[in-house]
């Protein structure tokens, strides 16, 4: 396994990170192909015997139960201080006043609820997971400073976000001297790369770390083009509503990901993930792996290194595409 810094902090993550969406109770939860308990701490035993110490999940995943899972299996397989734990807020928790949103209520309690779950005293990285129009930036960056100083995040990041937005928050904290985000978790795979356009750049200028999501769009990268579907392709409307309006475009992309696999005689899994790892300032994709396979398939990307031909040639058919994840 390979390690890199965080951004501009001393923080030492693992070139991928376990992205835990994957793991829940599909009873409470819009995604019906979660693992349950028993067939999630496997993969998650097995990322740490990779050298994996990095494992990003949210209060909205099954909610709370991914938290939950996660939590139980990093007390019985790993140390603490030796893992790195991320989490988000902004979810919608409960029904009724309050029960989401980036409010100083809703993040000084979600905080403690996800605390709880994962058992630990903090969380090493506290993300917010979409912007709250509802709530004025300066209440979210006052409250998630004091979650910092309180002890119960060591950093914070965000996620999906216009770059306008993220510039906004950053001002507002260096303005009033708060904690600043110091990650950025947004969409970015070899199908979608709007986010080259202004946040890789905004990214790159001020110091923050990539940790992107859905970096093989949906295994969409990773098979033919006219293969069966999987069962989450079949079920997940929201992966389908990213993708599906831009099939045509996409398949040369896919076709030409195939290709290049072909000629280095390794998964394509291994060409897409090269791709991403290669591109600044990315430090650590995020992995939704649910079989071990997923996970030794993942790291076996470090080994492949892309030319520049290469990486332009696995770019050249790309088309502009509707923004998607925080629309």
């Amino acid at each position: 396994m390979e390690y890199r810094k965080l951004g501009n902090t001393g923080l030492e993550v693992s070139r991928f990170c376990l992205g835990c969406m994957g793991f829940g109770d599909a009873t409470r939860w819009v995604h019906t192909w979660v693992l349950n308990e028993d067939d999630s701490r496997p993969v998650i035993k097995h990322a740490l015997e990779l050298g994996i110490n990095f494992f990003d999940t949210a209060n909205i995943y099954s909610l709370g139960v991914s938290e939950e899972i996660l939590g139980r299996a990093l007390r019985d397989y790993a140390r603490r201080d030796e893992v790195v734990i991320a989490t988000k807020v902004h979810g919608k928790m409960r029904e009724g006043p309050n029960g989401g949103g980036l409010s100083r209520k809703a993040i000084l309690s979600e905080i403690d609820h996800s605390l709880r779950r994962l058992q630990t005293d903090y969380v090493d990285l506290y993300q917010i997971h979409r912007w709250d129009y509802g709530t004025p930036i300066e209440e979210t960056m006052e409250a998630l400073h004091d979650v910092v100083k309180a002890g119960k995040a060591r950093y914070i990041g965000a996620s999906a976000m216009w770059a306008w937005q993220f510039q906004k928050a950053l001002h507002v904290a260096e303005r009033h001297g708060w904690t600043r985000f110091v990650s950025m978790q947004n969409h970015l795979n070899l199908i979608y790369r709007e986010e080259e356009r202004e946040m890789l750049p905004l990214c790159r200028a001020e110091g923050i770390g990539v940790i992107p999501y859905s970096p093989l769009a949906s295994g969409r990268l990773t098979r033919d083009w006219a293969s069966q579907r999987t069962r989450r392709s079949e079920t997940d409307q929201i992966a389908r509503s990213k993708y599906d309006a831009t099939a045509e475009t996409d398949r040369l992309v896919v076709e030409r990901v195939a290709e290049l696999a072909e000629r280095h005689g390794v998964p394509r899994v291994h060409i897409a993930l090269a791709w991403l790892l290669q591109k600044q300032p990315v430090v650590a994709p995020i992995i939704g792996a649910t079989t071990i396979a997923h996970l030794d398939d993942a790291v076996g990307a470090l080994a492949v290194k892309l030319s520049q031909e290469e990486v332009a040639f696995l770019e050249a058919p790309y088309v502009p595409h509707p923004i998607v994840g925080h629309q």
